[in-house]
């Protein structure tokens, strides 16, 4: 036992400290005194810590992707294709129209429901792929069904998810990217130093190996 006031050690039957003079009745224990923590800081700091590795995507993998993502794109926009053909009666016109030698001019309604045709495949192609990549890279894959294959995935500069806005500003951004003679905009994608094409620039993405 300890002593209540000077902390002396006393034995558990005395009630008077022979040091201090305090009376102790039953005594009372002391907790033991605390350990001594060492000298210097807890943790390591983080620029203590080796810088982690990061692996881009470069051209010729990304090109892969693209063609395995407009072979899954080719398969539901064909079948939409064949179905506005049999719907509209186009295919039914086409055959009834008569064969040369002496073939009549085509007809007016004819030129102009091509025309419509023509104008909304192309609507459906634009908005079907936007939101193919757009949904795709935005959701917790980041990447599309083509990149997912290869393991790589759209990243915003800190390497996290982008929103489905930023993604859309990307896809939209290659329209900018295809503008550029020779394909440069995309070879961009393997000469710059974070394996940037000029939408990824534009829209602060990043495409990385997994």
């Amino acid at each position: 036992m300890y002593c209540s006031k000077c902390g002396s050690t006393i034995a558990d039957t005395v009630t008077v400290c022979p040091v201090c003079g305090q009376p102790q009745g039953a005594g009372i224990p002391l907790p033991p005194p605390p350990l001594l923590q060492p000298a210097g800081p807890a943790y390591v700091t983080p620029d203590w810590q080796p810088a982690p590795v990061v692996a881009y995507a470069g051209f010729w993998l990304r090109v892969v992707a693209n063609l395995l993502d407009g072979f899954i794109l080719a398969v539901p926009v064909g079948i939409v294709i064949v179905i506005l053909i049999l719907s509209s009666g186009l295919g039914t016109f086409m055959r009834n129209f008569p064969n040369p030698p002496d073939p009549p001019d085509p007809s007016e309604a004819f030129g102009v429901a091509l025309a419509i045709g023509i104008g909304v495949f192309i609507l459906l192609a634009i908005v079907g792929n936007w939101l193919y990549y757009a949904c795709f890279e935005s959701s917790t894959w980041q990447a599309t069904p083509g990149k997912k294959v290869l393991n790589i995935a759209v990243t915003d500069m800190t390497g996290a998810r982008i929103t489905f806005g930023r993604a859309s500003g990307r896809f939209f951004a290659k329209f900018i990217t295809r503008l550029i003679p020779l394909g440069i905009g995309f070879i961009l994608a393997g000469i710059t130093e974070r394996k940037q094409a000029l939408h990824d620039m534009i829209a602060s993405t990043l495409v990385l190996r997994r």
